[in-house]
């Protein structure tokens, strides 16, 4: 996975994308506010808030159990912090955050959660927390399960987040409840977003929290109705997800390196308002949909 700021490894993470969107902001002349309605690692947003490219950036995540580690590293960072210096690395362990996870991850606040959701995240494959632990359950695997978990890295992480708390704006709502009711605090003309909503096909396998199908259309719905603002939103390739945007959008397509599971490059979807200047660069070369 890319390097990030962010503590989360985030299946379908776009940190990979910060030189595209950095480019986004300057043609757009934007370098306000930054939201991600689905922040989940929020890696891309850190890297823009880091480098001065924004003032602020906004998170907004439902999942409580991705919102309640952002919550513990903004507000309640020394606890976390001593958890991941004392932190056991060890397949009994592993078992008792799992336990611990199933039984507090409904608490947006909990330290509990926060812990074992970044427990987890750092010593699963590919970072998914429902997934199975790096190594193997007999660790017999070519990576061991400590492998993700660098403790000095982590908490420098950390700290370099929580420094910058002043700037970042932290939710957990649904993201149609986000978009309908707090866009309205932001200006338009200073604010940059970022739907990347979870996969249309493979969400409920690599997301705690996921759009079911049947509300897809809505999210787009509400997603075009903010044509005041300037917007892209990334998706995997369905037909039913390019009906919801091509007539009412800038429709792209174009290539991402992923590794959930199983490294690969894969096409995406990227949609775009009408009002956002949008073209190719870095390594992300758009294709426009003429169909």
């Amino acid at each position: 996975m890319p390097l990030t700021k962010s503590l989360l490894r985030y299946p379908g993470g776009k940190s990979q994308l910060t030189k595209f969107v950095k480019h986004l902001l300057d043609i757009n002349k934007i370098n306000g506010t930054y939201i991600e309605p689905f922040a989940g690692g929020f890696g891309l947003a850190l890297n823009l808030l880091f480098d001065g490219s924004v003032k602020n950036v906004v998170l907004n995540d439902l999942d409580p159990s991705i919102y309640s580690l952002w919550f513990n590293i903004l507000y309640n960072v020394d606890e976390l912090i001593y958890k991941i210096n004392t932190a056991e690395i060890s397949i009994k362990e592993w078992h008792h955050q799992r336990n611990i996870h199933s039984n507090v991850k409904d608490d947006p606040l909990s330290i509990d959660n926060a812990y074992s959701t970044l427990f987890l995240n750092r010593t699963n494959v590919s970072g998914i927390i429902t997934g199975g632990p790096i190594g193997g359950i007999n660790q017999q695997g070519k990576y061991k399960l400590d492998c993700r978990f660098k403790k000095n890295v982590l908490v420098h992480k950390a700290r370099e987040i929580n420094k910058r708390k002043e700037s970042i704006y932290l939710n957990n709502l649904d993201a149609n409840e986000f978009i309908t009711e707090k866009l309205a605090d932001y200006d338009p003309n200073e604010t940059f977003i970022f739907y990347d909503p979870p996969y249309f096909k493979q969400g409920k396998n690599l997301y705690m929290s996921f759009v079911k199908n049947k509300d897809h259309q809505y999210l787009a719905n509400n997603i075009i109705s903010k044509s005041e603002f300037n917007w892209i939103t990334t998706y995997d390739i369905q037909n039913d997800i390019y009906q919801f945007y091509k007539e009412r959008s800038q429709s792209y397509t174009y290539s991402l390196n992923y590794s959930a599971n199983i490294k690969r490059k894969a096409k995406e979807y990227l949609f775009a308002n009408f009002k956002t200047k949008v073209e190719s660069f870095d390594k992300v070369k758009l294709e426009k949909i003429n169909k």
